[in-house]
């Protein structure tokens, strides 16, 4: 049986995906196989010893101490796309809101008092200052062509805008997902001078922290918007808001507002609601639920984080997984402890990912609780465990 913890309410159809002849789920789980969580800080949390998976029901994982879980042999998971269509929705909709001036224009029409034939001449009256644009022809740049950046582009297109993209990590097969009308641009600073949109899509680290800052945001026009949908820090607040109050820059759309922003009357703040929808929920909750099952299920390691990822399917019923440092040998020695216990290797697979390696050995026989011992006690080992059913 094994035991889930739950550090944030998580969409019952992701639970489901865990049967309750198998699982237990709750959320004061003391020694937990799995934590489950969306944004609870994990950081400052004493990390379980029996603990050998973290599943985040979203993208980022800022909330969760990386280098801790992966030398404690923790693999972490998250669900990379599972929200791609709610943020690529509110993008559009950021779109809308700083084209049209839709936020001021509200603001506006709450203001308006009198009597309904006095209201209507205040809002003939006051619906010039108003007046915006149309998206067709304006070019948006889009900086990471992830699940949610090329979503963003795609639709970009399809609303006759121009696109520039720039994601020096883009995959051959991201490409193939690309309309062929996008142009590929090869620095941030290619892009930022010819837009009059751009938003982020890349992750916080600190490559990406201040990515939009000072020296760059004043190359904008002076008529641009700038969206962060992403991830507070990735756009230096004080740059774009200084930007604005000295008329070097229209608006700024945040999902993360602060003092700062609060007092600029052209940034529109949002409540972090990028992906804040009950699809997207379900979607993520159900996507890391299935990669948890099948990695302690199974030993797969799929949208890992910190491990490679790495899967097989069983080819027997006796199954043992190695989570190590990526020296030399670790393989040998592993293979070398097996054949002292007259283990016969079935299938094997072997995956490295930075400092961190990671192995899958199916064997036709039992393996017993001291082979796994052995290989524990090896230096460099940060997990190991026989998965046999």
């Amino acid at each position: 049986m094994y035991k889930i913890l739950t550090l944030n309410n998580i969409s019952q159809l992701g639970l489901d995906k865990l049967p309750t002849d198998s699982y237990t789920i709750s959320d004061d789980e003391a020694s937990p196989d799995a934590i489950i969580l969306r944004s609870f800080k994990m950081h400052e949390m004493e990390i379980p010893s029996s603990l050998k998976a973290v599943g985040r029901a979203g993208a980022g994982v800022n909330n969760i101490p990386l280098d801790k879980m992966s030398k404690a042999g923790v693999a972490v998971f998250n669900a990379p796309g599972a929200n791609a269509n709610a943020v690529k929705e509110l993008v559009i909709a950021s779109l809308f809101m700083a084209a049209r001036n839709i936020s001021q224009a509200i603001q506006y029409t709450e203001s308006l008092q009198g009597e309904d034939a006095e209201l209507s001449k205040l809002v003939e009256a006051g619906k010039k200052k108003f007046a915006g644009y149309e998206l067709p022809g304006k070019t948006i740049g889009v900086v990471g062509l992830g699940a949610i950046g090329r979503m963003v582009a795609n639709t970009c297109i399809d609303l006759g805008m121009n696109v520039i993209g720039f994601d020096p990590g883009l995959t051959v097969d991201g490409a193939w997902h690309l309309s062929s009308r996008i142009t590929r641009a090869n620095s941030v600073d290619e892009i930022i001078s010819k837009v009059d949109f751009l938003t982020v899509h890349v992750p916080l680290i600190d490559a990406t922290r201040d990515l939009i800052n000072a020296e760059n945001v004043g190359k904008m026009k002076s008529t641009a918007v700038v969206i962060n949908l992403a991830r507070g820090g990735i756009i230096n607040d004080e740059a774009v808001c200084d930007a604005i109050d000295a008329g070097q820059l229209a608006t700024y759309v945040t999902d993360f507002p602060n003092n700062r922003t609060k007092k600029t009357p052209a940034v529109i703040g949002l409540p972090h609601l990028g992906a804040s929808t009950g699809e997207a929920e379900d979607n993520c909750a159900i996507m890391v639920a299935e990669q948890v099952r099948d990695y302690l299920e199974s030993g797969n390691v799929v949208n890992s984080v910190n491990f490679p990822n790495v899967s097989m399917p069983r080819g027997t019923k006796h199954r043992l997984v190695v989570g190590n440092a990526n020296v030399p040998n670790m393989v040998g020695q592993i293979s070398t402890i097996m054949a002292d216990a007259n283990l016969n290797i079935n299938d094997m697979i072997n995956q490295s990912r930075g400092e961190l390696a990671y192995t899958i050995v199916d064997v036709d026989s039992h393996i017993p609780d001291s082979v796994v011992e052995t290989i524990k006690s090896l230096d460099g080992i940060m997990v190991a465990r026989a998965i046999q059913s």
